[in-house]
């Protein structure tokens, strides 16, 4: 875990840095492929201490293609569970669809499950060692900007809201989460994130393999869903044991703040799932044996007209939040990173051109992601399914045809940028022309 050192707090002004908001996901991969690139960069972080909190995530092929371009697919593949099948089931325990994934499909790159906080901990590692430790400012929140020809000033405070320091860049970079403070300076009048009625629980159980021990499934349908993949082997045999169980009700309106990393309790949910034991998969078992569950409401926001202003751009959930459906929140942050310094190394002497490049290439591309996982995404095919058949099926090509859930299946790759053909074919985003 990384804490605070208060000697970090005093930050030089150097014209030629970048300077990132957020030290997330999506703000420490940027970090690692700007210095990779060649670029002086530093990371700002509103926390005191950075801890392996969270969940289960998904690493889609997409996205460690880029790692492996930072050198970190090694140890992510060794941290996680390559990914080998998606299945999607009835709320009965029926098989619906099941398809091939990562390089059991055909990709050069897996695709791997692995405990999101692993995953933090492998990027600050990495940043902590190639850019220094004493690039990596805790505690300190952005407050405030002010853009020039020259550049950007960052203005910064603790968790009180006392000044602590001023940072000088050529860019400032907003990678600071769905609440993120750069995004409300440019859209003040926005408020806060939408919810569609759903609350999810989550949470991690050792337990045995269920199918062949590779396999994401989805069971369920909009109102009731019930997510279950292995995320690390265990000496034992054993696996841990992701999962997301989901209910959806009416009500829309957010009374207070949503937060990543509330307790939830179990007995408000697991009377609904008592009876999806399906033999194969014992879900109320795996909410009995877990110790504790995160619970929150399942949230986005609208696709915004613009992201790039002058020096300043947004990056991550802090630009598109996304419905977690199709495992694309963490994997689009990390393609953000990587198209952002494909951008600045296309046009190294004009940035605001760089951050309008970025701006034109990622930003359409990650609001058809936000608006396709509001219409279930690729999970669209439980739903038509539970419409058709909601007591249960005998011959599921009665109710839908394979060319129908293939259709579904593949649109949505391609809208969220790893069709096969065409990902295996193409360089890295921040080796492509921008």
């Amino acid at each position: 875990m990384a804490s605070i050192d208060a000697g970090l707090r005093d930050c030089p002004a150097m014209d030629g840095e970048i300077l990132i908001a957020g030290a997330g996901i999506g703000g420490l991969t940027t970090a690692l492929s700007l210095h990779q690139a060649g670029h002086a960069v530093r990371v700002f972080e509103s926390v005191d201490e950075l801890r392996p909190l969270g969940v289960g995530i998904n690493l889609l092929p997409h996205a460690v293609r880029e790692l492996e371009a930072l050198g970190l697919r090694e140890p992510l593949e060794a941290a996680g569970i390559a990914t080998g099948t998606l299945a999607y089931h009835s709320a009965h325990g029926a098989l619906i669809w099941s398809e091939l994934r990562g390089v059991d499909a055909g990709y050069t790159w897996p695709q791997i499950s692995l405990h999101r906080g692993t995953l933090q901990m492998t990027l600050l590692a990495a940043a902590q060692e190639r850019l220094g430790a004493d690039r990596i400012h805790l505690g300190h929140h952005l407050d405030g900007y002010d853009a020039d020809d020259e550049g950007v000033t960052a203005r910064f405070v603790d968790r009180s809201g006392a000044a602590l320091s001023e940072a000088r860049g050529r860019i400032l970079v907003g990678a600071d989460g769905i609440h993120s403070a750069l995004r409300a300076l440019l859209y003040p009048d926005e408020g806060g994130p939408r919810w569609n009625g759903a609350v999810m629980w989550r949470g991690v159980v050792e337990g045995e393999p269920f199918l062949d021990g590779r396999t994401m499934i989805m069971a369920g349908h909009t109102r009731q869903k019930f997510v279950a993949y292995p995320i690390r082997q265990l000496d034992d045999g054993r696996q841990l044991l992701n999962f997301v169980a989901e209910i959806r009700g009416e009500r829309t309106d957010l009374t207070e703040r949503e937060d990543w990393n509330r307790p939830g309790d179990l007995d408000e949910v697991l009377p609904a799932f008592e009876s999806w034991d399906f033999g194969w998969l014992d879900a109320p078992g795996l909410l009995r044996r877990c110790e504790g569950v995160w619970e929150y409401p399942m949230v986005d926001r609208d696709p915004l007209p613009q992201w790039s202003f002058g020096p300043v751009t947004l990056l991550g959930d802090a630009a598109h939040p996304m419905y977690p459906i199709g495992s694309n929140g963490a994997s689009q942050a990390i393609l953000d990173a990587r198209a952002l310094t494909g951008c600045l190394r296309s046009h190294p002497d004009d940035p605001v051109k760089a951050l309008l490049a970025y701006d034109e290439a990622r930003r359409p591309a990650t609001a058809q992601i936000v608006l396709a996982n509001r219409g279930q995404g690729p999970e669209e095919a439980m739903q038509l399914v539970h419409d058709r058949a909601p007591d249960g099926f005998d011959d599921l090509a009665e109710v839908i045809s394979d060319e129908a859930l293939s259709e579904i299946a593949d649109r949505y790759k391609r809208i969220a940028g790893f069709a096969i053909a065409e990902l295996n074919a193409r360089p890295s985003l921040a080796d492509m022309d921008y």
